[in-house]
């Protein structure tokens, strides 16, 4: 089984998360690809919880490990 193409699509997604998070952690405004609401970041999780970084409907969301 040829494993390139799942490991470029997946390379690609992750690399485009993290210019995403790069883009809000620098307090810029990213619209959401699907409903066009403002992806927002929140860090305010309690030790141990995930961070996440969500649009308002909640088709974006990314959860991040907060460390």
């Amino acid at each position: 089984m040829d494993f390139s193409q799942l490991n470029k699509a997946s390379a690609k997604s992750f690399n485009e998360q993290k210019a995403l998070l790069k883009k809000l952690s620098k307090g810029q405004t990213v619209l959401c690809q699907h409903c066009a609401q403002p992806i927002q970041l929140d860090l305010t999780a309690a030790k141990g919880a995930k961070g996440s970084a969500h649009c308002a409907k909640g088709c974006t969301h990314i959860e991040l490990d907060l460390m």
